[in-house]
């Protein structure tokens, strides 16, 4: 049976009889220590990422049904997707195969998540040189469903293609955008709403490439003293809301910088790309995982705080539920106040 088949149980019990046959063996050698860091490279290099890939895939279905009805700070009932990359840094001279920059070498991982839970809908992991906007193209766009992405995936003939598979998409246009107003609607500028417009593009590529109209909003944060552009395809939805949704692509930040700096995911074992490739997937696997413990346990630790509290208490044959009632985490683990305000998932 192939292993993008098995259900989430099963695919769990494979995972520790392995576990525990390694576990075996290393007792019988005598081992007592650390395991050596040639040893984790050469399990990375012989094992085929996709097998970490399709567990991932299994993780990511099971952590949507659990997180379907979560709120996400705004009145919207269809599903809502942050789009996004991030590049990880490699060696020039041991990563090779990472073609990124003539002197600079990296790898690229495009996010799709989905907002509700903060949970990675899809990942797709590319050579650093991959530009930001092929990623749309491994998009299947959800009639009803909402993307909010940057201005780097920019592209007016892809944006219109969501716009004919009846999704919605919530974008920032570029500083020398070419449009022309139709009409303005009335907004409330006390709410941070500056102008709520349609209007058409006049580029002369945009204007072929899409055709139809589009909605304007422009928003004040006043948190971040910040002034933002929005294009949408959505004219039902308030201003205020469209506003709020960019807002919430901020997730998919926290959740790359979770991965880099928790997971520890800067330091490779292994030099190919199947081994980064492997300790990628293993490093969202986790996140994925105890993002279901979470919710299964109806815990209220953040992310962190449950990454840290499993690390001291891995090898204790207890209940789960029983170690996170007993844990006293403000004793054992000391805070930095910086970062869990940042992680405060």
């Amino acid at each position: 049976m192939a292993f993008a088949q098995l259900t989430f149980r099963e695919s769990l019990r494979d995972i520790v009889t392995c576990l525990n046959a390694m576990k075996g063996k290393l007792y019988h050698a005598g081992i007592r220590g650390n395991v050596a860091r040639s040893t984790l490279a050469d399990a990375n290099e012989k094992r085929d990422w996709r097998i970490f890939a399709d567990f991932a895939s299994i993780l990511i279905a099971h952590a949507k049904d659990l997180y379907v009805n979560d709120d996400i700070g705004i009145e919207l009932d269809s599903t809502a997707y942050a789009l996004d990359s991030t590049l990880i840094d490699l060696c020039l001279t041991m990563f090779p195969w990472a073609k990124y920059q003539r002197r600079k070498k990296a790898v690229k991982i495009h996010t799709l998540m989905n907002l509700r839970g903060a949970i990675p809908e899809y990942v797709y992991i590319s050579n650093g040189k991959m530009h930001d906007v092929l990623a749309v193209d491994l998009i299947t766009p959800q009639p009803g469903a909402y993307y909010v992405m940057d201005k780097g995936y920019i592209d007016f003939a892809r944006l219109y293609e969501f716009n004919q598979a009846k999704a919605f998409f919530v974008i920032p246009p570029r500083s020398n955008q070419q449009f022309r107003r139709l009409y303005s609607h009335t907004v409330d500028k006390t709410t941070g709403l500056r102008c709520d417009q349609t209007i058409v593009l006049t580029g002369h590529d945009t204007q072929h490439s899409y055709p139809d109209r589009l909605r304007r909003i422009r928003y004040y944060d006043a948190e971040q003293d910040k002034r933002l552009v929005f294009f949408t395809n959505d004219f039902i939805l308030p201003a205020l809301t469209i506003a709020d949704l960019y807002k919430a692509r901020w997730k998919i930040e926290i959740f790359f910088r979770w991965i880099k700096q928790h997971l520890r995911i800067k330091a490779f074992y292994g030099i190919s790309e199947n081994a980064v490739k492997t300790q990628i997937w293993i490093a969202i696997c986790v996140y994925v995982l105890i993002a279901i413990l979470k919710k299964q346990l109806n815990l209220e630790h953040s992310l962190y705080e449950i990454l840290q509290i499993l690390s001291l208490t891995l090898f204790e044959k207890r209940p789960l539920i029983e170690v996170f009632s007993d844990f006293d985490y403000k004793n054992r683990i000391g805070y930095n106040d910086n970062q869990l305000k940042l992680f405060d998932l």
